[in-house]
């Protein structure tokens, strides 16, 4: 199979089970107010969701074997895509048209992008020196981004994606550099890498969810924007990543950003937040809320209001 289109395949349903993760943890928290640890740790539906999440992250990693940053980190927004039909389907109602026009949007994007973007299977690796460059520089402009006494949002989603586009940039390499025979897989290369792309990935879930405070519509499309821009200036400016096709290439690919990155805010905008959960697809899921349960006042009743009792 040809490694760009093993790279797609990969990316799809890597999205697809991201969709389907986002949709089992937000049915789980919408049935309870109640998120101990305990609970979700004895919840067959949480470890559900935790496997689709692993899966999902394992057919990731496995797209970057087989694509460059410039290829796979775009097709992350077909998450926001699949999410679509499989919220409705949940939700028990038809996917809207500002859905529909979003979804077309999203995937005429991409697909400029696909072809501008196709290459062969990457085999440049970021060098521990690049790496540990990359990651000091990432960390400077996130404390930047999220300095102490900004307010939470889009100056946090962008620093969200950019942890998680350095993150996936960084696990290329890791992915790369482990499956080449001709070295160690425990190098110092792989294990230096393999550590701080915990970090940004760990960094990237907090300040997302720290963005989220305030709503997830815009936030949400600056972290799905954020992710595969600081992707592509990493493949592009270190691993030797080109786009196809010249300038005409280049203005196909920048048409294509664009057009998707609408689509990507058309369904960011589709339905309204979520009353329980921050998960950064629940945007476009659109569950329909359960009625709460009745629950008697705790503040004791007066009898016969505006009269006095006796005494």
């Amino acid at each position: 199979m040809n490694a760009t289109v093993a790279a797609v395949v990969l990316s799809l349903f890597s999205a697809v089970a991201y969709a389907a993760a986002a949709v089992a943890q937000e049915r789980l928290a919408s049935r309870s107010s109640d998120s101990g640890v305990l609970r979700l740790l004895g919840s067959g539906a949480w470890w559900w969701s935790v496997a689709l999440n692993a899966s999902a992250a394992l057919l990731h990693v496995a797209a970057l074997k087989y694509g460059t940053l410039t290829l796979v980190q775009p097709l992350g927004a077909l998450t926001l895509v699949a999410a679509v039909p499989l919220g409705a389907r949940v939700a028990g109602r038809r996917v809207s048209a500002v859905e529909w026009r979003g979804t077309a949007l999203t995937l005429t994007g991409l697909a400029a992008l696909l072809v501008t973007a196709s290459g062969p299977a990457p085999d440049n690796v970021l060098s521990v020196p690049q790496a540990l460059g990359v990651a000091a520089t990432t960390a400077v402009l996130i404390g930047a981004l999220a300095r102490r006494g900004a307010r939470p949002g889009l100056r946090h989603a962008t620093a969200s994606g950019f942890a998680s586009g350095v993150a996936s940039a960084l696990t290329q390499t890791v992915t790369v550099a482990a499956t080449d025979r001709s070295d160690s897989l425990l190098s110092a290369q792989v294990i230096v890498v393999a550590v701080l792309v915990a970090a940004f990935a760990v960094g990237g879930l907090l300040l997302s969810q720290t963005a989220y405070r305030g709503g997830l519509g815009a936030p949400l499309a600056v972290v799905t924007l954020a992710n595969p821009v600081a992707a592509a200036v990493i493949g592009l400016s270190l691993l030797g990543e080109r786009l196809q096709g010249g300038a005409a290439g280049v203005l196909l690919a920048l048409a294509g950003a664009g057009i998707a990155a609408w689509g990507v805010v058309t369904l960011s905008r589709t339905a309204p937040p979520p009353l329980v959960g921050d998960h950064p697809v629940a945007a476009v899921l659109a569950l329909e809320p359960e009625p709460a349960a009745y629950e008697p006042s705790l503040l004791p009743q007066q009898p016969n209001a505006g009269h006095l009792t006796a005494l």
